[in-house]
């Protein structure tokens, strides 16, 4: 029965690790789908920033901070296809638009800043490259801020996150120069964001002192392992807002009403 189901997969399976499914147990185990939730958008599909449209996985809309996976392919289509064509058009009939160029000042302020960060980036001239700190850290986050999460662990993470991008900006390597096509120079940057991100995602976890949906805090779940809600504290949509370099970001919290379904545990079982 399982070989007339799933034969393809195991077969496909086989191919890659070598390894016989039938004979051997699958290593295969969860992981965390992409980042859950997203940018607040209107019926429009437009964020709170006029003119700035989100589509797909990049915005709550359909799904929002719930999305487990297997929904991305349906929210790409759905707003691809049948929201943003008429929505967008809508929004360019009916909307002013200013002429701009590059020479304006808000360009020049942002070529400035950007030209700084780079030449600070590269600058720099240590001894790790770029990979090694990506790697670093992705092992932080795999290990600390995973499917399943410790106040303990999270708090470590934090510390660990804070150290390693303290020497990320006094020790990375970054050859050739901004006036060529640089992947090093393009994958630094990512990997200077990705630290905020992944300051920002243990931060939140660690103060969501409960476990549901895709967080799981080990502190906090049933007798028989499932997970363990705090609706009475947790019952709101939250989000955190920037306050500048070094600066510790704010929390934002909007209560949620249910009038006609009430939220309830999740059981895998």
């Amino acid at each position: 029965m399982i070989r007339d189901k799933y034969g393809n997969l195991f077969e496909m399976y086989e191919r890659i690790t070598g390894e016989n499914p039938y004979e051997a147990p699958m290593r295969i185990y969860p992981a965390i789908h992409y980042t859950m939730g997203g940018l607040w958008v209107d019926y429009a599909l437009m964020s709170n920033t006029p003119g700035l449209f989100v589509l797909g996985e990049a915005n709550f809309s359909d799904h929002g901070a719930n999305r487990l996976g297997a929904s991305a392919l349906m929210q790409g289509l759905a707003d691809g296809y049948f929201v943003i064509p008429y929505t967008l058009g809508d929004y360019l009939a009916n909307t002013a638009l200013d002429k701009i160029n590059p020479e304006q000042g808000e360009f020049q302020g942002v070529r400035n800043d950007v030209n700084a960060w780079l030449k600070q980036l590269l600058s720099i001239q240590g001894k790790k490259t770029v990979l090694q700190f990506h790697r670093e850290l992705g092992l932080l986050l795999w290990n600390h801020v995973g499917m399943s999460r410790t106040g303990a662990g999270l708090k470590a993470a934090l510390g660990a996150i804070a150290a390693l991008e303290e020497e990320f900006w006094h020790d990375v390597r970054i050859p050739g120069s901004p006036d060529m096509l640089n992947k090093n120079l393009e994958m630094a940057g990512r990997v200077a964001d990705f630290f905020e991100l992944g300051k920002l995602i243990a931060l939140d976890a660690l103060q969501r002192e409960e476990s549901c949906g895709g967080h799981f805090r080990e502190e906090h779940q049933t007798p028989d392992g499932e997970a363990l809600r705090n609706d009475e504290k947790f019952c709101h949509v939250s989000v955190w807002q920037y306050k500048g370099k070094g600066a510790e970001p704010a929390l934002h919290r909007e209560p949620l009403d249910f009038e006609f379904v009430s939220p309830t545990q999740r059981s895998y079982k």
